[in-house]
């Protein structure tokens, strides 16, 4: 998969590279991709909504209990989130490679679909970019057979009981006029309404028609999502919030304290985390890392895979560690299907969750955003408000 003409790098003070956001999502490819376990047919195919893109099947599976209320001082769970930026399949098995992962392992994970793969490139002229030329894109249309595959993927992905998110459309970073950092409320409403008319429409806009719809409401089910890059959150969360999402996924360099709301939506930020072997911490996203390694080629020097490979695992066991034995706030990890520098964060993050989810860690609970939400929901806030006041790496004192 092709790298991103553009990047765009923060100054949080964690050191020269470890504050640069990501900017990854991927392009089409052309090998076939891994199998899908729903086939059409499988399910019901529900109500259908509009052309039958979507459809209404009831009920999502394979959801959590209703949430129990914390009493003042008991220990909350260990959430944490693993979520995945773009999440198109492009041929090379990794989305039906974590869709396993997530069964093995009894986890949700929130998967943002990027808009723009569900529409064939000889349809581009139906994207109007903000400040952008018609049917641009930072990154590539899909070919037919990837947005099958990136449909099958996304269908059973729900069907598991996984969040499906958006990470918008045309993924435009940079510092021009152009760049989502600059767009007003007004265009991000706009760029949301055509990301959900991809997702909505691709029936009309494909002619496939050997698919199953997408077994949900997408007006219903999308209550949050991620800016390319981590930009323009500011003026994106009061179209958010006017479109009655829960919470928002786009700050960076958020540090391991218990979530608050902005403008009213819950703020899940990408959070600084321990980085082997250097002072400074690195944000928890597989990109970040990789910044700081291979300085953002992602073909580095191969010799450094293995090592690399390793502190990767490292940092995210360290996040999960510091939360689970100290203040238990929810740790967020980001991730892209993509092979940079070997695949090594693809086996990364595997390994951490293999770790995380061990049976030797007790109340962890492996989630999506919207679980969380639902979560944080329930609770007093009172008793959110107490948790707040728990600082990065404080244990928590209360009972058990």
């Amino acid at each position: 998969m092709r790298e991103f003409s553009r990047r765009q790098i923060f100054g949080l003070g964690m050191g020269a590279a470890a504050a640069l956001s990501v900017a990854g999502c991927s392009s089409s490819g052309s090998s076939a991709s891994g199998e899908v376990d729903t086939k059409p047919g499988q399910t019901p195919s529900g109500k259908p909504i509009g052309d039958g893109s979507t459809a209404y099947t009831g009920k999502q599976p394979h959801q959590p209990p209703a949430p129990q209320k914390l009493e003042p001082g008991q220990k909350p769970p260990q959430f944490v989130v693993f979520s995945w930026d773009g999440a198109g399949e492009v041929g090379n098995g990794l989305f039906p490679r974590f869709r396993k992962l997530a069964r093995d392992h009894n986890a949700s994970m929130t998967f943002f679909l990027s808009g723009l793969y569900l529409l064939p490139e000889s349809k581009k002229r139906l994207y109007r970019p903000p400040n952008n030329r018609i049917g641009a894109s930072d990154i590539g249309y899909l070919n037919d057979d990837h947005i099958k595959e990136t449909l099958k993927n996304v269908r059973a992905a729900w069907l598991e009981g996984h969040e499906i998110g958006t990470h918008f459309n045309g993924h435009f970073c940079g510092t021009g006029s152009g760049s989502v950092a600059h767009w007003t409320s007004a265009q991000w409403d706009s760029e949301t309404a055509q990301a959900m008319d991809f997702v909505t429409k691709w029936r009309t806009n494909t002619g496939f028609t050997d698919l199953d719809p997408l077994p949900f409401d997408y007006t219903k089910e999308l209550v949050g999502g991620r800016t390319p890059c981590l930009l323009g959150q500011d003026n994106l969360l009061p179209t958010a919030r006017k479109r009655g999402w829960r919470y928002d996924a786009s700050s960076p360099g958020g540090i391991q304290v218990w979530p608050t709301k902005k403008h009213g939506v819950w703020d899940f930020p990408l959070q600084k985390m321990p980085f082997p072997g250097h002072s400074f911490e690195v944000l928890s996203m597989d990109y970040n890392i990789l910044a700081n390694q291979s300085k953002n080629s992602t073909k580095g020097p191969p010799a450094n895979y293995p090592r690399w490979r390793k502190q990767a695992t490292d940092a995210y066991i360290a996040g999960f560690k510091r939360a689970y034995e100290t203040n238990r706030a929810p740790f967020f990890i980001g991730n892209h299907f993509e092979q940079w520098n070997g695949g090594i964060y693809m086996d990364a993050v595997e390994e951490a969750l293999k770790h995380i989810a061990d049976d030797r860690h007790k109340d962890v609970r492996l989630v999506s955003f919207r679980q969380l939400c639902d979560w944080l929901d329930a609770q007093d806030p009172q008793v959110l408000a107490g948790l707040r006041r728990l600082g990065v790496g404080q244990r928590f004192s209360g009972r058990d």
